[in-house]
C-alpha cells in the first residue's frame, strides 16, 4: 500500500514538474516594424484604456479621410507621465508601424503630434520608451 502510495506522488510530482516546465502562452504586443512606418492624420473618434496584463495602454481610434484606424499608444501611466491626454474630438497626427493582431491590423504609434506638440512613445528602431533599462 504504503509503495503504491509513493508511486501515486511521485507520478503527481513528475506531471507537475513537467507542467510547469512548459513555456507560458502569454498574449504577446506585435513587434514595431520600422519597414511598415507611415503617417496617419485625423480626428479621434474614441480613445480607451485597455488591460494588458498588470499594465493599462491606451488606444484610440482614428478616423481619416479613407479609414478608422485603430492606434495603439502604450502605458496611460507613461502618457500621463509625458502631459498628454486626449479626448474624442482632437485632430492628431501619428507616426506608427501598422502591424498584424490575431486576425485585425493595428497601427502602433512611435509619435503621437496634438496641438503642435509632439509625443515621442518609441524610439527610432521601435524601442518603446518606457522600456529603458529592461533588456
Amino acid at each position: 500500500m504504503k509503495a503504491k502510495i509513493g508511486t501515486v506522488l511521485v507520478g503527481l510530482a513528475l506531471t507537475a514538474t513537467m507542467a510547469l516546465a512548459q513555456p507560458r502562452q502569454r498574449a504577446r504586443m506585435p513587434i514595431y516594424d520600422v519597414s511598415k512606418e507611415a503617417t496617419i492624420s485625423g480626428k479621434i473618434e474614441d480613445v480607451q484604456q485597455m488591460q494588458h496584463g498588470r499594465m493599462t495602454g491606451i488606444h484610440f481610434l482614428v478616423k481619416t479621410e479613407t479609414e478608422t484606424v485603430d492606434v495603439h499608444l502604450g502605458p496611460s501611466y507613461f502618457i500621463e507621465n509625458q502631459g498628454f491626454h486626449f479626448a474624442k474630438g482632437d485632430q492628431v497626427e501619428v507616426l506608427g508601424s501598422r502591424v498584424k493582431m490575431g486576425d485585425s491590423e493595428v497601427f502602433i504609434a512611435r509619435e503621437v503630434t496634438l496641438d503642435g506638440k509632439k509625443l515621442t512613445l518609441r524610439d527610432s528602431t521601435g524601442r518603446p520608451k518606457w522600456a529603458r533599462g529592461r533588456t
